[in-house]
């Protein structure tokens, strides 16, 4: 299977997961607001649980609440940032926002009921014993929490009113919670539920979310909105610094490259097994939205 095909059947496959976790929940406005939420994206995170599971030889049906987990999680945080208290975005995915299509108040209920989906989604038996969930429960707590995306939030918010722009260390530190955090949570999801040595998905992830990052600058300044599915230049029209304005455009993606060979080079215990995983880091920095 190629990696695009791989990717969207994963991402299908946690899409209904998600389906049937909300079809009980109930038909309120915040409830509507949180399916709407979950659709049209490219579910990476979800892929990266799946795979890292496969690569452990954890069946991915086993892995689905986990993999469900990280995009609820995700969805959460964009309903979020997208608020006129935040980032005050209008479009998300191609589609209006979600306290555009209905309220703030509702954005920030679903996307509070959101996160909580998240974490009862880890309590599921089939992602293994008791010890295991307690891990992935922890790890996605971190991850998403005060030392990783929440900081990384802030401290993006505090650059926007700073007296002098951020140093590219700063960015780095800055972009490793807020983007890079629930990356590497997803890719050493796997291991999590193997109870396995995660350093090698982590060395992978680390430079994986780095890369992303460098990647949404660069389409911040050069990226199609109709595909991307977002406004973008905003970040020079805020004057912001990022990877692009402080290593200049060719800089930056060759700094994604390298990156993306720093990932690739992660993988080198799990040999062939890894494949599409490399693939999923190629696809990092040649993606449109």
């Amino acid at each position: 299977m190629t990696f695009p095909a791989r990717l969207a059947a994963d991402a299908a496959a946690v899409q209904a997961h998600l389906t049937t976790a909300l079809a009980t929940k109930g038909n309120q406005p915040v409830h509507d607001a949180m399916r709407y939420a979950l659709t049209g994206g490219k579910g990476l995170r979800g892929f990266l649980v799946l795979e890292s599971a496969r690569l452990h030889d954890i069946a991915p049906q086993n892995a689905l609440s986990a993999a469900a987990a990280i995009e609820a999680l995700h969805a959460y945080s964009l309903i979020h940032d997208d608020l006129p208290c935040m980032d005050d975005d209008d479009l998300r995915r191609g589609q209006p926002t979600v306290h555009r299509k209905w309220d703030e108040a509702v954005a920030v209920l679903a996307g509070d009921a959101l996160q909580s989906l998240a974490f009862e989604l880890l309590c599921d038996p089939a992602l293994g014993p008791e010890k295991v969930r307690m891990g992935l429960v922890l790890g996605l707590a971190k991850a998403s929490g005060a030392e990783g995306m929440v900081l990384g939030q802030a401290l993006d918010m505090a650059a926007e009113t700073a007296s002098t722009p951020l140093t590219l260390d700063q960015i780095i530190a800055l972009q490793a919670g807020k983007t890079g955090a629930l990356i590497r949570f997803a890719a050493q999801a796997g291991a999590i539920m193997a109870q396995a040595d995660t350093t090698a998905l982590d060395g992978y992830a680390q430079a994986l979310g780095l890369a992303f990052q460098i990647a949404d600058d660069i389409l911040d300044v050069q990226g199609d909105p109709a595909k991307a599915g977002k406004r973008l230049g905003k970040d020079e029209a805020a004057g912001k610094a990022t990877f692009v304005s402080l290593l200049g455009l060719d800089g930056a993606k060759v700094r994604a490259a390298e990156l993306i060979a720093q990932a690739e080079a992660s993988l080198a215990p799990y040999g062939a097994k890894a494949a599409t995983l490399k693939e999923a880091a190629r696809f990092v920095i040649a993606r449109e939205s």
